[in-house]
């Protein structure tokens, strides 16, 4: 891939370096699950560089809080809270009627749930693709009009960035019983469907709505401490060669969670990616294919397969409607 696209910034450059020297005014982003971990310093750092920022989040009061600390030290019209929870359709679909067809220019589907014990969303979902990727196709979906327009008064491209996961090596989708009815369920390996259906949801995404003037592209944010760990057990953790047993400390390659959102705010930001949509992005870069030598980076081919991708659309409009 010696044609890849990649920016001055790498693996551990922070979110803020990433917007250093950029002005956001007039922009608008939504970030979902910006309450805590990447996901407020994705906000910040959008917000520091004079975006208008909607945290989009279940939980009110740790929304309240993000607010409070981002706008310290935003230059703008800073962050406000909008409540959303993405595992209930019928609050997505209240989010998007209150937004309405006011322009929007990011789209950042930051939120997500890892690696839980099995669980339904309120409509009966398995709760990692449920949350992670039905939740998100139908907020995305729903909110083109609103994107459309936000490309249409900035006189550039609007951006969906969908979080991914080097998880998605562990799973594609299993067509045949994508909500665990009948198999048994796996919490790794529905964390892998679930990464790799929002890699998919940006192949596909970009490829229906980029004549329309928005682009899509899929992230792998990294290895990051976050609440996101939440449901993991720390012994489990230590077992996984996370965290150093001696010293109980995070193992050497983890980023910090502002350098955890960086890639995220380049997807939103970067000029290198104007226009360009349907890619698979890490450490501020196009990522190049996986390989066994190097087995926590790369993108594996069935996560930007495109007849999955269509395969998985069709699926999604027929579970969650549009």
């Amino acid at each position: 891939m010696t044609d890849r696209i990649t920016s001055p910034f790498g693996a551990f450059s922070t979110a803020r370096e990433v917007v250093a020297g950029r002005d956001l005014s007039g922009l608008t982003a939504i970030v979902t699950g910006a309450a805590t971990g990447i996901g407020i310093e994705t906000a910040r750092a959008l917000a520091e560089a004079g975006a208008a920022v909607v945290i989009a989040a279940r939980k009110p009061d740790l929304g309240a809080a993000a607010v409070a600390e981002i706008n310290k030290t935003a230059k703008g019209p800073g962050a406000r809270f909008e409540m959303l929870d993405l595992s209930e359709l019928a609050s997505i679909r209240a989010f998007a009627k209150r937004w309405g067809d006011r322009p929007l220019n990011i789209l950042i589907n930051n939120a997500a749930v890892m690696a839980c014990p099995l669980d339904r969303t309120h409509d009966g979902f398995e709760m990692q693709i449920g949350t992670n990727h039905f939740g998100h196709f139908l907020l995305g979906t729903l909110l083109v009009p609103a994107l459309e327009a936000g490309a249409k008064a900035a006189g550039k491209s609007s951006r969906l960035v969908s979080l991914s996961s080097i998880g998605h090596r562990r799973s594609g989708v299993n067509w045949d019983d994508v909500n665990y009815r009948t198999r048994a369920y796996d919490k790794w390996e529905s964390y892998g469907q679930a990464k790799t259906a929002n890699a998919l949801f940006a192949v596909g995404f970009h490829k229906r709505f980029k004549d329309r003037g928005i682009t899509a592209n899929a992230v792998m944010p990294g290895g990051i401490m976050t609440p996101l760990q939440r449901h993991l057990p720390h012994e489990e953790m230590v077992a996984m060669g996370w965290i150093d047993p001696a010293t109980g400390k995070v193992r050497d390659g983890f980023k910090t969670p502002e350098q955890g959102a960086s890639t995220s705010v380049w997807a939103a930001v970067g000029p290198e990616l104007e226009g360009v949509g349907g890619l698979y992005l890490e450490n501020c870069a196009e990522a190049g294919p996986w390989t066994e030598a190097m087995p926590f980076a790369g993108v594996m081919p069935h996560a930007l397969n495109p007849e999955d991708a269509d395969r998985l659309w069709a699926l999604s409009v027929e579970t969650v409607g549009g």
